[in-house]
């Protein structure tokens, strides 16, 4: 196997700068490849060159293995490193690779078509000794009678599951035969976009059970090791959120059990490079084969702090021909939490828009794997993965502690994301015992996991009022000595009011140097030590804080030791304008995407929650559904249209009760 020299990352994001960063390290020059809104993003600065994809979808990008090809050729690369999702899993790209005279830093074109198609792999592996779940491919999902004799051998609850493909996307629990014909469309639409392929099957579905996954890795010298499991029960949508290894309901006895069928299936397959052999663990401890993975898991790193490896550079070094190291051992506890652009309290939404801040602090024991910085603008076109962060410590308790202050201290700003819920996740009881598996959310409300400290809003909005007047006083042209809002007669407080999500709005008062009131409630014990433009230094109620603010334009983030407000500051003298309403009963789109199905017509009555049409943004579809029973009596946008954030997508007129 020759050296490599020069590599090409067909990736994008935060593992495109991980693999980089490893590659640096190593000697190895890198090629970076970019779609068009990816231009200015952190992983074309972290290589050395980088090749434009012309284009903004996956499908016309990171998903054209000609492109990716001739882009390696070009730069004079010997080798490509798929990272995670896109082509990672795909055999045709591995085989064109290896024959355009390239090394595919993975297993081979064989063996991940063996493992890429689930149902033969199922079959393969359980011959192989593997406990495996009762399954079968959807070969004409047009075919319903099919469809549902399939269904009736596999059993409901099932999963529709995309064929070629991971990471949850193309995913559908069913739990009712009715239900299963949609499902399995949007599954393969879904799976269509995430993969460049639509083929789905269907899967014995295990309510509630651990997913408890073994890192396996071979060399070109017949070897294949397990590097221990990782717990990803913590879920949504299919989509893993917390990871963490060791996993706290794996005892010895059972680790090695999975390990031992890890290995085999490993072993069964001839396999070359890093994978994942994943696994569904029932409360007795029984467990059975979901999947393997022929590529690096999102959620490597957790590995890598117990064992000491770094995986990337073994994933290069066994694409060599080096072996693997022996006496391989782990230590510790890691755990990885997942910040996406994406809101909790709206089922999850992708959310869109400019970083305006991204710090996460540094501290010991803890890593961010990034990809993106302040000034990044996060699109719709892509996963809306923002970065990884990953604690290390001697004890699980103290690791779950460390991550979730870090994730509690850091700044982010412009874009909602799932911060808040990680905190509340990993402070919550049933998580912090170790007790939870996959039906975790199901149980927990994301509104009750996000709930904000009721202390922050009040502290929060006095220092956003207190330093929007030192940056004024800071600005003043003229009497810039007096203090803010000085008379020769008193007359009324100064008073500025804010909206936010929490309450609706907020009115703060003040007048310097000790009072400020919240809605005509004075704060108690207020103690004003020091105030700038982007810090105030106050005490309330006894207690002294130092509170960040951040000014972008009227918008004001807030950060201090009660968390994080966002707050918008009205216009003290706004103009008498009225906005025009939308068509009451008008569905808006929740962020940019593309509508890629529309399931009803104009004039068609819907009853409340039927799907009227499903949006793709961010490789995941989003159904809108109708509000309320009616009629649609708007319908503006077709299948293949683009819609901007607010656009109206249908009107649904509310249906009149007689009296």
């Amino acid at each position: 196997m020759p050296l490599i020299r020069r590599l090409l990352i067909a990736n994008r994001g935060e593992i495109a700068v991980r693999i980089a960063r490893t590659a640096r390290a190593m000697g190895i020059a890198t090629v970076a490849v970019f779609a068009d809104p990816d231009a200015d993003s952190p992983h074309v600065a972290a290589a050395d060159e980088a090749v434009r994809l012309p284009g903004r979808t996956p499908a016309d990008t990171y998903l054209r293995a000609d492109l990716l090809i001739a882009a390696a050729r070009a730069t004079g690369a010997d080798a490509i490193h798929p990272g995670y999702g896109f082509l990672s899993e795909n055999a045709d790209f591995a085989r064109a690779t290896d024959a355009a005279g390239l090394s595919f830093v993975g297993p081979s074109a064989r063996t991940i078509a063996a493992m890429g198609d689930k149902v033969a792999a199922k079959d393969l592996l359980g011959r192989a000794g593997v406990p495996v779940l009762p399954g079968g491919l959807v070969r004409d999902a047009d075919d319903l009678d099919a469809l549902a004799d399939l269904a009736a051998h596999v059993g409901f609850p099932l999963l529709v599951k995309a064929a070629f493909g991971g990471g949850g996307r193309g995913m559908r629990a069913v739990r009712d035969k009715g239900d299963l014909a949609d499902a399995v469309a949007a599954a393969r639409r879904e799976a269509a976009a995430a993969f460049g392929d639509d083929t789905v099957f269907l899967e014995r579905l295990v309510e509630r059970p651990r997913h408890v996954e073994v890192q396996i890795f071979g060399d070109a010298h017949g070897r294949v090791v397990a590097l221990f499991e990782r717990d990803c029960s913590i879920q949504r949508r299919h989509q893993k959120l917390i990871e963490e290894t060791p996993s706290p309901a794996v005892d010895a006895a059972l680790r090695a059990e999975l390990c031992a069928a890890a290995v085999a299936a490993g072993r069964a397959i001839g396999y070359l490079g890093a994978g994942t052999v994943e696994f569904v663990v029932d409360r007795a401890g029984a467990f059975h084969l979901l999947e393997v993975n022929t590529r690096l898991q999102v959620e490597h790193p957790v590995t890598e702090l117990t064992t000491g490896l770094d995986l990337v550079r073994l994933q290069l070094l066994v694409a060599e021909g080096h072996p693997l190291p022996t006496g391989i051992t782990a230590t510790g506890h890691a755990i990885e939490a997942r910040l996406y652009a994406e809101d909790p309290i709206r089922d999850f939404t992708p959310t869109v828009g400019t970083l305006h801040r991204f710090e996460i602090p540094e501290q010991d024991g803890i890593r961010v794997d990034s990809g993106v910085v302040t000034g990044t603008s996060v699109g719709p076109y892509y996963d809306s993965l923002l970065a990884k962060v990953i604690a290390y410590a001697p004890t699980r308790d103290e690791a779950r502690r460390k991550l979730a202050y870090a994730l509690s201290r850091a700044r982010i700003h412009g874009v909602r994301t799932n911060r808040d819920l990680l905190v509340g996740i990993l402070r919550e009881p049933e998580f912090t015992a170790g007790d939870a598996d996959t039906g975790y959310l199901d149980r927990h409300a994301p509104t009750d996991l996000c709930a904000a400290d009721p202390a922050a809003l009040p502290v929060h909005a006095a220092a956003a009022a207190l330093a929007r007047q030192a940056e004024r006083r800071a600005a003043a042209g003229v009497l810039a000595t007096l203090p803010s809002g000085w008379r020769n007669v008193r007359g009324a407080d100064q008073e500025v009011t804010y909206t936010h999500d929490t309450a609706g709005r907020t009115t703060v008062t003040y007048r310097l140097p000790d009072h400020v009131a919240i809605d005509g409630k004075p704060l108690p014990g207020l103690v004003v030590h020091a105030a700038c433009a982007d810090r105030v230094d106050l005490t309330v109620h006894g207690v002294r804080r130092t509170i960040a603010v951040h000014r972008v334009g009227e918008t004001v983030y807030v950060d201090s030791p009660l968390g994080a407000s966002v707050l918008t500051e009205l216009p003290r003298l706004p103009e008498p304008a009225e906005p025009e309403p939308e068509p009451a009963g008008s569905l808006l789109a929740a962020m940019p995407g593309t509508v890629v199905r529309v399931a009803v017509a104009e004039g068609d009555h819907v009853h409340a929650g039927q799907l009227v049409l499903a949006v793709e943004a961010m490789k995941m579809e989003h159904e809108v559904t109708a509000p309320h029973g009616g009629t649609v009596t708007h319908l503006p946008v077709g299948p293949g249209e683009v819609v901007d954030t607010g656009a109206v997508l249908a009107v649904v007129a509310a249906e009149t009760v007689a009296e």
